[in-house]
């Protein structure tokens, strides 16, 4: 009986951990499909961008 409790009380603390290292999911993510018309994706800044012409 004081394995079984132990066992359990060491799921029920691990749980949490387990939980945020499967990350948040808070934040969007960004990806070329999200981009207007005639925007594109930027992976260095992370968003879109209207490309510049020379």
């Amino acid at each position: 009986m004081k394995l079984k409790m132990t066992l359990a009380a060491f799921i029920l603390g691990a749980l949490p951990g387990m939980a945020l290292a499967g990350g948040c999911g808070w934040h969007k993510d960004v990806t070329a499909n999200a981009c207007a018309e005639g925007q594109v994706y930027d992976s260095d800044s992370g968003s879109c961008i209207t490309p510049t012409t020379s």
